[in-house]
């Protein structure tokens, strides 16, 4: 009789909840894991770890699934923890997996242990531990899973000691559906609806979690019930209403003053799967006024730490279809459509040129990745967001690394459809490694490279409090076209304005991962 291991038994509860798409890059301690990998396993090895959590992370968001993410040791959760915090802050359910040294060996501080290893991700994580004994690793995988799926979804993390797999098992293993979302308290509903039918100029503001969650289609219909004006709430990671949409409003930006301006001709606000509100800069208005907020989200915390308004605790499409079915249509008058700015001359490489060309040559079902800090205003102004699923994603925790692995991670998810990229120069080196990755899989996907030869980001903002003589922003010198055919991808540099269209069209019709390196003008003097 074949003795049935604690490999075997996870394996089976891996292909039972659907994850058997693995990213990973190795160490010694994950030998025990990946030896005999089956073949209806399907390895997506990246040459850095977090590259590897970010291309996860955009896969995951773009399957929305749970995806599982093979890390090495301390060190490699190390190198990962920058990506496994910008998962956190997207909501991405990661079921991160890391080898542990053998449990023989952990009394003895080995070489490779990580010491009190379910402590290292956390507070970044939903949960985290390293089983007890090495029979309880399937059902704490399975844990993971409902914990990493259930609203607010997020990532989770698990110690596994490299002999634990080896170890035979008897234990049934037993596999439940995922847990599916919350609806909001009633009376909650009816005291929003009563007033929502009070006010003469509701707003709603959207957050990343309503795309994430499927709602933006529920979230057109009640704007459009409502008359109501919509906004996207700062720092947003996802597209949750399109932007040609006539009540589409704009984007607020992350700083208390702009937010209260923005919201000021408004008399209530609902507030749906964003934080109410995150704040990037402090320019001493501390004394500013909201209108009445409603605030629906399945986070508890989101809910506890805002300052003011009403909070309703449901999961986004719950919590907006609980509303479609207390609101009547609303016969006050809709505010007016925002107004964009002209098209850009293209007598400069400027970023609203590269934006603007882009937007006339993506096709409709496009799914952008961007991570170009100084320049994200004006891909607002230039480039419309208008896919209704999946159609933008962004890091929602500011740190860099994004860009590249998640254009990488969306474009092995969704093969049927374009991905581009928009990275700025100094943002793509943080994850450059990922571009291996897509050659090696040969996936359709064009990553842009804006390169203003700074970290502009910083250089802005160092200005605007009066910053003087500040190091560490100049780049530049950055042979990108030729990095990208280093790693096996196509490269090309744009260099004039009449260059680009063409680049950017031969790059979008290439079924191969092409790199468009473009030198812009540098940033202007404001981000936001």
């Amino acid at each position: 009789m074949i003795k049935r291991t604690v490999l075997d038994a996870s394996r089976e509860l891996l292909r039972e909840l659907g994850l058997t798409t693995v990213f990973g890059n190795p160490g010694t301690t994950e030998v025990p894991f990946l030896t005999d990998w089956p073949d209806d396993f399907h390895y997506v090895l990246g040459l850095q770890e977090s590259a590897v959590v970010a291309m996860a992370d955009a896969y995951s968001q773009a399957t929305r699934q749970a995806v599982l993410v093979n890390l090495h040791s301390a060190g490699g959760v190390g190198h990962g923890l920058g990506s496994l915090f910008n998962a956190y802050r997207n909501r991405t359910p990661l079921i991160v997996v890391a080898g542990q040294q053998n449990r023989a060996l952990l009394p003895h501080d080995p070489f490779l242990g990580a010491v009190d290893a379910p402590q290292f991700p956390k507070p970044y994580v939903k949960w985290s531990i390293e089983p007890a004994t090495a029979e309880d690793v399937p059902a704490a995988l399975s844990r993971a899973y409902h914990v990493a799926t259930q609203g607010p979804t997020g990532p989770v993390f698990l110690s596994v000691p490299a002999d634990d797999w080896t170890v035979t098992t008897e234990r049934p293993i037993i596999s439940r559906p995922r847990i599916r979302g919350f609806a909001p308290d009633p009376e909650s509903v009816t005291e929003l609806a009563a007033a929502l039918e009070a006010a003469e100029r509701p707003a709603i503001v959207v957050g990343g979690a309503v795309d994430h969650d499927g709602a933006v289609v529920e979230t057109v219909a009640l704007a459009e019930r409502l008359n109501a004006g919509v906004w996207v709430a700062p720092m947003s990671y996802r597209c949750s209403f399109p932007e040609n949409h006539p009540l589409f409003q704009g984007f607020l930006d992350p700083e208390r003053g702009a937010v209260a301006d923005r919201l000021a001709a408004h008399d209530l606000v609902v507030v749906l799967g964003a934080p109410a509100f995150t704040y990037h800069v402090d320019r001493g208005r501390d004394e500013v006024s909201l209108p009445p907020l409603f605030i629906i989200s399945d986070d508890e915390q989101i809910l506890a730490r805002a300052f003011e308004g009403t909070g309703i605790r449901a999961t986004p499409k719950l919590g907006v279809r609980a509303l479609l079915n207390a609101v009547e249509r609303s016969m006050r008058p809709a505010p007016s459509p925002r107004q964009r700015p002209a098209k850009p001359s293209g007598d400069q490489l400027t970023g609203e040129y590269v934006y603007s060309t882009l937007a006339d040559l993506l096709p409709d079902n496009a799914l952008v990745v961007e991570e170009a800090p100084s320049h994200r205003g004006v891909l607002h102004d230039h480039l419309p967001i208008t896919a209704t699923d999946t159609g933008f994603l962004t890091m929602a925790s500011g740190t860099l690394g994004y860009g590249v692995p998640g254009a990488v991670g969306a474009a092995l998810a969704l093969p049927d459809r374009r991905v581009v990229a928009v990275v700025g120069d100094g943002s793509s080196m943080y994850g450059i490694q990922a571009l291996w990755t897509a050659a090696r899989h040969d996936v359709p996907l064009t990553i842009v490279i804006m390169d203003n030869s700074e970290y502009a980001a910083v250089r802005i903002l160092g200005d605007a409090i009066g910053g003087e003589k500040l190091p560490g922003t100049e780049l530049g010198g950055i042979a990108f076209a030729n990095l990208a055919a280093s790693l096996g991808c196509q490269g090309v540099t744009v260099t004039e304005p009449s260059a680009l269209a063409p680049a950017l069209t031969a790059a979008l019709a290439d079924k191969r991962p092409t790199l468009v390196h473009v030198r812009v003008v540098p940033a202007g003097e404001k981000i936001y």
